[in-house]
């Protein structure tokens, strides 16, 4: 029985939202001023010498726009793109498959890069230098190498874990962008923009209310959108007004600064559980029923960036802005974040 989602189930809805809301040209993508500038200037300079554009590498938290940006590349170049991720490339004989089809100046673009198999990795670097491809045919006293050519293109890279990525590879990219979270006002911007792709009234309260609680992240503020307009259209006249987008919002348990009950809820257990902290991330996954991975990539970024958790060398530990957002007293003799006593 095949695997392929059809277009009537809800999956397939949401991705299909997903693509039409994906801006197709730099002049609509939001936000990453200074990244996108520096591409762009790439993309002419590659244009005008007639070449493939040098291998780029994008890292940053989930949901800012890596991948976006690939089919930007990829269209302001006006090449085809070939998309595929690390995990699915599980032999080197599937990398080979793909390399060997690319045509000239493609773009081939990689999510979550840094699990690539250690073997498909080395299997990349010819590839990416040199543009050949070295396989070998036969085995024992009769193997030898057999160099493929291949034609010139552009790898795309896109990781949420730079770090994992080892030298070899990291050093063959000749473009690094990283991806930061958003103002609010640039995500009011996407999501403006993506009311009207979808035909939604919106007020600009509501907009901006939106905006706040997306964790700085495009892909969250596009879906609670669509959550607040399933809202607006059955409990209200289909208009998102400031008032219905906050009732909605309550209702899916997104709070002022955007925490959803699993942020509250990881927080809670290390306040409540572990005193506060520090406690190590496996004993807090198991804790919370959920992966260390989405833990570190999904939750902890923002929570970083919002002062609410720290990591120190003995694990994570609740902050002083952490216990008075959730109305909880802080325990005897705790400090705050720059070390005053509570």
């Amino acid at each position: 029985m095949s695997d392929r989602l059809t277009t009537s189930s809800p999956l397939a809805d949401e991705q299909d939202f997903d693509v039409s809301l994906r801006p197709k040209r730099f002049e609509a993508f939001v936000g990453q001023t200074k990244l996108k500038e520096n591409l762009k200037v790439f993309i002419d300079a590659a244009r005008e010498r007639r070449e493939a554009l040098d291998h780029v590498l994008l890292y940053g938290p989930p949901g800012l726009g890596k991948t976006t940006l690939a089919h930007i590349l990829a269209s302001e170049l006006d090449v085809p793109l070939t998309c595929t991720s690390g995990p699915a490339l599980e032999r080197a004989a599937d990398l080979a498959g793909l390399l060997t089809n690319l045509q000239e100046g493609e773009v081939l673009f990689i999510d979550e890069i840094h699990r690539l198999n250690h073997v498909v990795e080395e299997f990349l670097y010819p590839a990416l230098e040199d543009f050949n491809l070295d396989i070998m045919i036969d085995k024992g006293p009769a193997a030898r190498s057999v160099r493929l050519p291949l034609k010139h293109f552009t790898l795309v890279g896109a990781t949420t874990r730079a770090g994992l990525l080892t030298s070899p590879l990291r050093s063959r990219f000749g473009v690094v962008g990283r991806l930061d979270f958003y103002e609010a006002e640039d995500l009011e911007k996407v999501v403006k923009r993506s009311a009207a792709i979808l035909d939604v009234e919106i007020e600009s309260q509501a907009s901006l209310e939106i905006a706040r609680r997306s964790r700085g992240t495009p892909r969250v503020a596009n879906r609670l959108l669509r959550r607040v307009r399933d809202y607006a259209q059955v409990k209200a006249d289909g208009r998102i007004s400031h008032e219905v987008s906050q009732r909605a919002l309550e209702m899916l348990d997104v709070d002022h600064l955007g925490l959803d009950e699993m942020d509250k809820r990881l927080l809670e257990t290390i306040i409540h559980k572990f005193k506060g902290g520090p406690v190590g991330l496996s004993t807090l996954a198991v804790a919370i029923g959920e992966e260390s991975d989405t833990i570190e990539e999904v939750f902890e970024p923002f929570l970083i960036m919002q002062g609410l958790l720290e990591r120190t060398p003995r694990g994570r530990t609740a902050t002083a802005h952490a216990y008075r957002h959730l109305n909880v007293s802080s325990p005897q003799g705790a400090e705050d974040t720059q070390g005053r006593m509570l």
